[in-house]
């Protein structure tokens, strides 16, 4: 599924499976697509594919490449839809491209979205799927009464520390290696917001909340990923329960900038 995880990770003779933590730290076992396909269509959403073919001139047919682009799943509603954008060299964030697109309406009528979520390789899958299941079950997908307080509490509960300088809008993990924060939402961001699309250079555009993963200091990103202004918190609280979780996941394949940040038990 990735380019830079060619191999099957559950074929005869793979790796071993471990029960890994912390999860933030875990990646996503070279398997991210699966992992949120499966559960998308447990929750009954619907999957199309936009397959492309690509020819080069006088090129014999056998030769002929069809390639998978995006990957389509919208809810049963047509409020909600998550893409898999990797294969279509999606912009970039953090410097690693977008994997998975999810995006919400309050009109099904409406061809825009009012807010969207995006996420990189190597976001655990288990995170990305609790919070399409907290998607999926609200009733009304760009609405909810939470603030940004619910956010922060939820990675608190689970031991993350509030930043002393933004106590009101970062929450670290005790490691410093993992981090959320209510901050002004990178370029290309969609939302329903109009200063996501006007911010001015002396002020500040739309603010939403960004996440990512820095195994160390000024080390390349493990992961990232960025919920636009109109993403409710409620939803993003979800993702920052999951992902703040010290509840073990399962791994075959580990990420090797955080390998020897691990803790690994075998799980069988």
């Amino acid at each position: 599924m990735y380019p830079h995880h060619p191999s099957d990770p559950f074929r005869p003779g793979a790796p071993p499976a471990y029960w890994v933590g912390p999860r933030h730290l875990a990646g996503d076992d070279g398997r991210l697509y699966d992992a949120v396909a499966d559960s998308l269509a447990g929750f009954g959403w619907t999957s199309l594919t936009v397959v492309r073919g690509r020819r080069e001139l006088d090129e014999p047919l056998e030769d002929h490449q069809v390639l998978r682009s995006t990957v389509l799943h919208i809810s049963r509603d047509a409020l909600r839809w998550a893409q898999w954008v990797l294969p279509d060299e999606p912009f970039h964030l953090g410097g690693l491209p977008i994997a998975w697109q999810v995006s919400a309406r309050s009109d099904a009528s409406s061809p825009l979205a009012d807010w969207s979520a995006y996420f990189t390789p190597d976001v655990p899958g288990e995170v990305i799927t609790d919070f399409l299941s907290a998607l999926d079950e609200c009733g009304q997908p760009t609405t909810l009464p939470a603030g940004p307080e619910a956010v922060l509490d939820a990675a608190t509960a689970h031991g993350w520390l509030r930043d002393a300088d933004q106590p009101r809008a970062v929450a670290i993990h005790p490691t410093f290696t993992s981090r959320l924060s209510l901050a002004e939402a990178p370029s290309l961001i969609q939302d329903a917001d109009p200063r996501a699309l006007t911010a001015e250079a002396e002020g500040l555009g739309a603010m939403g909340w960004q996440a990512w993963a820095e195994p160390a200091m000024s080390a390349p990103y493990l992961w990232a990923a960025s919920f636009s202004a109109s993403v409710p918190h409620g939803l993003v609280a979800a993702f920052a329960s999951s992902l703040s979780s010290t509840a073990p996941v399962l791994r075959r394949v580990l990420p090797e900038s955080t390998r020897d940040q691990l803790l690994c038990a075998p799980a069988s």
